[in-house]
């Protein structure tokens, strides 16, 4: 602490008086304690510095050569230089004509650690330390240690723990230095044991406890840690009281008191709040004033309050809103909307005058981008619907919000109106983004008897270079497989927001088990896709691409109907132009944790007329997120698939050769012998029909089916392993062939994180589907149905998707995964 000037100066000339000759002569060394002999500064001498550097004293020192000082001027000087916060202590002596100051420099924090906090980030810890001045590097300064203690007991006292205990501890080291260390004891957090409410009569305890964030100890209270007492949060809860029965009609409710008191072991909280109802009010009049700007009846026309309705203070709240929204989108940025009510206490009625205050006319004069370390501002400023120069709107405001929460480049967006200094009529509107990881990087690498060595990379950018494009590359080699893809994807290739983009692909695949029927393949792909926006929400998407796909069955190992379907076609190599057209809407609120809003598709795409086969498939996808309260949030999702030839049946005759044949069981899908004597030497030339077999190829080709079950699709059963089987000739082995009808759905309710952060997602879910071979076989009672539960983590190593389910409804040869995940890596 410092000490009184008149003091300092005293001990300054005590001590001079009893130097010696050569000893530093004090300012008052000639003058009583109370006055200094003023001088005039030739020079000025720094002593006692050790890490500060001398001009750094000068730039604080209101001093100067050639200056005069005197008493004021020396505590001035003496003041200015404890302002700095460098030092212990500073003293002013005089030697001669020269200014001599003398310092006791504060220790530098050489290291600063925690311990024990584990509800407290240890980053976030050190961040807000850093803020009060405690970091490494910085001067260390008692008072700011005592600072820090205390607000560590506040924020863990406001997480209801009240057994909290911080013990600081400061080691000095050589060279000035000090060693920082802060344990903390977290202890258990208080519960609240009992809330009490006095005096209501109207309604019941629980009923009015019911949206509270504050409750009793319960058996969820593990998870929503709703009973651990906070200042912030009964202030909140009481203001909800009040509102309750204000919404009710209730205009002369009153807290009357509120009272926490704590056990003596401080684990039990107990609230108690003491209130007075009142009566019921209606409504008497309702009237609108003021300058409206708009039409009166349009005005009058938002408010929902009606005479004789009961008073309600919410519905009052809602029509203010309304009117202060449609103002604002027409430039008029700080309308208010007061209402006035009239109480007539003995009528019982309230009338209620709506006092519209437009203010003055807003234009928006620049819009600002901030926390875009990475993404371009063209790509920001292309989703903007609020223009500079235009009128302030708070619909384009916000929707502008909205856009660019969908580019799934951040996680958080905040928007802020800044108004422009020296003005009343022009605002700048600023975003603050945070960016996350818009990609992804995984790579494999193992070892299996049956696979061989395996590697796996893939990497895809959704910004990349912060050009807002995105590319995607895949490489995947093991002893069964090989892909190799590329895809690029310019989401403005014009300034109207109309995409293009190019996929390419080959992939040589052969007999690795992906829970599919065994065949192998070898297949190369191109397209071009074309995007084109028609509404903030809708857009219309083209396709027109070439592929080449080569399939080869195996004897005995691929179930016959797929051999028959290739043999029909008569050769094994698919070659197609193909088609798409699709129509989507996306009014999601957010790319990456969606709270409400709508994403549906549904779009066709077909073989051109020359193609090797001709067909169509059909899919539609809707995903809807409903907001039921502040924490729960329900997903209803459902996606069908449909497909069939348009062009007509193939049929061919096969003949076999006397080798092949066995038994004559008159069933097409086996070879046949004849009932006795040997064969002809060519049945096929004597026309003999025991050597002919007729197979056809109709329908959707088997290698376009559809698949369900895994992850993606109903939880609890192994990756596409829903819908018809069939077994090989030399298996008995049930191989997933898939089907031209899909129909998959779930319900999946998402529940607050246990952790602060909107990066995870737990949730519960009843998924259903299955696959059937055409829509006629369609049915419901052989629906797969699960339920479990599920975590979606955006972790820095990137997405990662848990989910545990339990089969509802399964039937036997039913392949069951009970534990299932996926993830990936960012960069």
């Amino acid at each position: 602490m410092t000490r009184p000037l008149h003091r300092r100066l005293l001990v300054l000339a005590l001590a001079s008086a009893l130097s010696t000759a050569t000893a530093l002569p004090a300012l008052a060394q000639s003058a009583p304690a109370a006055q200094v002999v003023p001088f005039t500064v030739a020079d000025i001498r720094v002593d006692g510095l050790q890490r500060i550097s001398a001009g750094t004293v000068f730039t604080y020192l209101p001093v100067e050569r050639g200056d005069t000082v005197d008493q004021a001027a020396a505590g001035e000087a003496i003041r200015a230089l404890y302002q700095t916060g460098f030092f212990e202590d500073v003293g002013i002596g005089r030697q001669g004509d020269i200014l001599v100051v003398t310092v006791v420099e504060r220790p530098a924090i050489n290291q600063l650690t925690l311990s024990g906090n584990k509800d407290l980030e240890t980053e976030d810890l050190l961040k807000g330390l850093a803020d009060i001045g405690l970091a490494e590097g910085d001067t260390f300064n008692r008072l700011s240690l005592d600072r820090v203690t205390q607000e560590l007991i506040r924020q863990y006292n406001n997480r209801g723990k009240y057994n909290v205990e911080i013990t600081p501890t400061v080691t000095e080291l050589p060279r000035n230095r000090v060693d920082v260390a802060i344990a903390i004891d977290e202890g258990k957090a208080a519960k609240i044991r009992h809330i009490n409410l006095v005096g209501n009569e109207l309604f019941e305890e629980e009923e009015i406890l019911e949206n509270w964030e504050s409750a009793e100890h319960n058996w969820l209270s593990w998870y929503r840690r709703d009973d651990q007492y906070s200042r912030e949060k009964l202030s909140g809860d009481l203001e909800k009281l009040n509102n309750y029965y204000l919404d009710r009609g209730y205009v002369d409710f009153s807290i009357d008191s509120t009272q926490v008191s704590i056990s003596r072991d401080r684990q039990d909280m107990f609230i108690s709040a003491g209130i007075t109802e009142g009566e019921q009010y209606t409504v008497s009049s309702v009237e609108v004033s003021g300058d409206t700007v708009l039409p009166k009846e349009q005005v009058e026309a938002m408010v929902l309050v009606k005479p004789e309705q009961i008073f309600s203070r919410r519905l009052l709240e809602i029509s203010s809103d309304a009117i202060i929204a449609t103002l604002g989108n027409v430039g008029y940025a700080f309308a208010q909307v007061n209402p006035i009510p009239d109480v007539n206490r003995e009528d019982k009625t309230v009338g209620i005058t709506m006092q519209v205050v437009p203010g003055p006319r807003v234009n928006v004069r620049q819009v600002k981008f901030k926390g875009n370390a990475r993404t371009a501002d063209e790509v920001l400023r292309r989703e903007m619907r609020q223009f500079e120069g235009a009128w302030y709107s708070q619909a384009a405001i916000d929707r502008s919000k909205i856009r660019l929460q969908g580019l799934g480049y951040f996680d958080t967006v905040e928007v802020e109106t800044v108004p422009v200094p020296g003005t009343d009529d022009q605002v700048d509107v600023v975003y603050t983004v945070n960016e996350v990881a818009a990609g992804s990087f995984v790579f494999g690498l193992g070892y299996s008897q049956v696979q061989g060595l395996s590697t796996q990379i893939q990497l895809s950018q959704n910004n990349f270079l912060g050009t807002g494009n995105r590319i995607a590359v895949q490489a995947q080699q093991n002893s069964y497989l090989q892909r190799y893809d590329f895809s690029f994807m310019n989401p403005y290739f014009t300034d109207t927001g109309v995409s293009l983009g190019y996929n390419l692909r080959w992939s040589e695949f052969d007999n690795s088990d992906f829970n599919t029927a065994q065949y192998s393949s070898t297949s190369g792909v191109g397209q071009v896709v074309l995007g084109v926006p028609i509404t903030e929400t809708d857009s219309i998407t083209a396709l027109l691409g070439i592929d080449s796909n080569e399939i080869f069955a195996f004897s005995g190992r691929t179930p016959q109907p797929l051999v028959d379907y290739i043999d029909a076609i008569g050769q094994r190599t698919f070659h197609a132009w193909r088609g798409e057209i699709g129509w989507a809407r996306n009014s999601l609120n957010s790319a990456l944790t969606p709270t409400r809003g709508t994403n549906q598709r549904i779009w066709l795409e077909a073989t051109l007329p020359g193609s090797t086969v001709e067909f169509f498939k059909i899919n539609y996808n809707y995903s809807k997120f409903w907001p039921l309260s502040r924490h729960f949030v329900l997903n209803t999702r459902v996606e069908l698939g449909y497909g069939d030839s348009y062009g007509d049946a193939v049929t061919r005759n096969l003949c076999f050769t006397p080798a092949s044949l066995v038994d004559h069981d008159n069933n097409p899908d086996t070879p046949r012998v004849p009932v006795a004597g040997p064969p002809p030497s060519d049945p096929c030339l004597t026309g003999s029909t025991d050597y002919i077999k007729t197979v056809t190829a109709d329908g959707l080709p088997f290698f376009e089916n559809f698949y369900a079950g895994g992850v993606r699709s109903v939880r609890g059963f192994t990756d596409n392993t829903l819908g018809p089987r069939m077994t090989a000739t030399n298996s008995t082995r049930e191989q997933p062939v898939g089907g031209a009808f899909k129909t998959v759905g779930s319900l999946e309710m998402f529940f607050p994180s246990l952790i602060d952060s909107t990066a995870a997602r737990p949730s519960a879910f009843v998924d259903f589907g299955n696959v059937y071979s055409d829509f006629d076989a369609f049915d419901a009672d052989t629906l797969r149905v699960s339920t479990g539960i599920a975590l979606m983590w955006r972790s820095p190593m990137g997405p990662i998707s848990i989910s545990y389910a339990y089969p509802l409804r399964e039937e036997e040869g039913d392949r069951l995964e009970r534990l299932q995940f996926t993830f990936g890596g960012t960069f």
